[in-house]
């Protein structure tokens, strides 16, 4: 009969690395060849916990992982664990462990066995556990398609277990129609031929669900050339595949043809106005020129813009100028005017819903930012998004996930954003009408458009592009712009910035017969000199303070305003009469504190 005493020594004399465990976690001994290899005595380990002789990674799975499963099964196989020896090496095992409990199931102790691995066993090891963590996709066959294994991601994508799937045919996994396809030799013929890329397959999950997949693959050969294995990568464009079937349906009917061709228009018309309206970045101003190095060492990261400057300074340019730089420059640029969205329609219109999510959706519809992944988002006016829907965007700027109105699918996108905004941000934070975090997230690089007051001669050169782009436009000789209209251009103070500028050009060429600019016909303030040109109007000759400037383009928005009985936009608005946009104005009348006066 073994007593206490002989199971001790045939314990501490095994020749395989032991250790027995205290149930608090501690060792209560640690057998010779266990000492001999980490160079301690006795002494030194017993009552001592094993993480204090493990790397700081295998202590965490020591904790987190080996312990736990320990205690909840009794027992641990294979399970890698290093330690490090009393002079520094790393000695890289694997563990097989045991819960001892005595004839009233009351715990004695844990016997842990370690065996040292080899290099080459190291190696395969690591690649082994590289392999089926990495966060694709990945199957391998062999010469007859069986399969040898896969990754934890696959699985995951399938819903199978790796014993349910090593060693069976890959087409078992495959639809109705591929098996088909790949029957009578044609699988072994397909990868006997070796590499392939972007071949289009289906898989069907456990639960029936088809998986659209786009496959690539490299071979191995053996000595005679013959593949023995092969590494097959799978995407999944299920979710794509989807959206193009919907998008064909779609396209199939007159209406929802026509729709979609418009809805397209729309976005290409916004392309086309930032191209056409500027063409490129006009002028050569110091203000002008930091801005640039600003937007040149922006455009090249992933980091969050935002553009800040007056309304009509052509911060839609500027946002053009970066997605051009970037990476996503063969991506789309998709536009989206946040002060012009209805506030029920934001939800719709940044992220689509599915057809009957609300009255009046008829169909589905792609939001904003599924139409700009890959590319760049522009938010203009970002300003005026209502508080109550700031969160809304908050949560896809951080998660890069959305889910359509009226759809329980989590969708992930990829895309870069540009915000604009002629408010200032951080007193609307004050305010209350605007997430502090949403600031934080948009303005990550902020860049300040200069007006087009700061950027001296730079007026006259956008002068000259736009009057001979106008010009061209309108099937006309280039006009003259003499150089007093040109000093003329430059002593005005633009309120209404590049924008103003580019309207003011267009007017004048639309009322221009001689061969010479009338840019007083276009420009309140104006007058004309016996030469034919144009000088601002000035009371006895005398030179416009800022001030005075000022208070002209005030009083200049008040006459326009009373001419138009205080309706702002719309036919016969001020707006129309002044040449600018609604918003452009409201944003002028808030700003210059103009009231409408009380009716007596």
């Amino acid at each position: 009969m073994i007593t206490q005493d002989d199971y001790q020594w045939l314990f501490r004399k095994s020749p395989s690395m032991a250790t027995s465990i205290a149930e608090d976690g501690v060792y209560l001994d640690v057998n010779d060849a266990m000492l001999k290899r980490l160079g301690y005595a006795r002494e030194e380990m017993v009552g001592r916990s094993p993480e204090d002789f493990t790397t700081p990674e295998s202590a965490v799975r020591v904790r987190e992982e080996l312990r736990p499963a320990l205690r909840r099964t009794g027992k641990l196989e294979n399970k890698p664990i290093s330690f490090v020896t009393k002079s520094g090496d790393v000695v890289d095992c694997v563990t097989n462990a045991i819960i001892e409990y005595d004839r009233d199931g009351h715990f004695l102790r844990t016997v842990a066995m370690y065996a040292e691995i080899s290099d080459q066993a190291r190696a395969n090891f690591k690649y082994r556990t590289l392999y089926r963590s990495t966060p694709a996709m990945l199957h391998t066959v062999d010469g007859d398609g069986l399969l040898i294994t896969v990754t934890d991601h696959w699985l995951q994508k399938l819903g199978y277990r790796r014993d349910e799937v090593v060693g069976r045919p890959i087409t078992d996994f495959f639809s109705l129609r591929d098996r088909k396809h790949y029957a009578d030799g044609r699988l072994r013929a397909l990868i006997a031929d070796g590499d392939f890329n972007n071949l289009e397959r289906q898989m069907v999950t456990k639960d029936g669900t088809v998986l659209d997949l786009v496959m690539s693959a490299i071979s191995n050969r053996d000595g005679s050339g013959k593949v023995d294995m092969m590494l097959v990568a799978s995407k999944d464009v299920t979710e794509r595949r989807r959206a193009e079937r919907e998008l064909r349906r779609t396209l199939s009917e007159n209406a929802r043809l026509r729709e979609e061709l418009e809805r397209e228009r729309d976005y290409l018309r916004e392309e086309v106005n930032v191209a056409m309206n500027f063409g490129h970045i006009v002028g050569t101003s110091p203000a002008l020129r930091r801005m640039m190095k600003r937007v040149e060492a922006v455009a090249e990261t992933p980091a969050s813009v935002l553009l800040q400057g007056e309304s009509g300074v052509g911060k839609e340019l500027v946002a053009h100028a970066i997605h051009m730089q970037s990476p996503r420059a063969d991506g789309p640029l998709v536009k989206v005017n946040c002060a012009s969205i209805p506030k029920e329609l934001f939800e719709s219109e940044f992220f689509g819903h599915v057809k009957g999510a609300y009255t009046g959706a008829h169909r589905d519809r792609i939001g904003r930012f599924q139409l700009a992944d890959g590319g760049t988002i522009f938010l203009d006016e970002v300003g005026e998004i209502p508080l109550e829907l700031q969160g809304k965007l908050l949560r896809v700027l951080q998660e890069s996930e959305f889910e359509r109105v009226g759809d329980d699918v989590t969708r992930s996108v990829d895309v870069r954003v540009i915000a604009a905004t002629n408010r200032n941000l951080e007193q609307l934070i004050v305010d209350g009408e605007f997430r502090e975090d949403l600031f934080y997230r948009l303005s990550v690089f902020p860049v300040e458009v200069p007006p087009l007051r700061e950027r001296g001669d730079d007026v006259i050169q956008l002068a000259q592009h736009f009057l001979v782009q106008t010009c061209k436009d309108f099937g006309r000789d280039v006009l003259t712009l003499t150089r007093a209209q040109s000093a003329n251009l430059r002593a005005y103070d633009w309120p209404g910035n590049i924008r103003e500028l580019k309207n003011v050009i267009e007017r004048a060429v639309i009322l221009s017969t001689g061969k010479v600019l009338r840019l007083d016909l276009s420009m309140l303030g104006l007058k004309v000199d016996t030469d034919g040109t144009a000088e601002v109007a000035v009371a006895n000759d005398e030179i416009l303070t800022e001030s005075d400037m000022r208070d002209f383009h005030k009083n200049n928005i008040v006459r326009a305003l009373r001419r138009s009985n205080w309706k702002v936009s719309g036919a016969g608005g001020a707006a129309e009469l002044l040449g600018i946009r609604p918003t452009t104005l409201a944003d002028r009348i808030r700003t210059m504190k103009i009231r409408k006066p009380a009716v007596h």
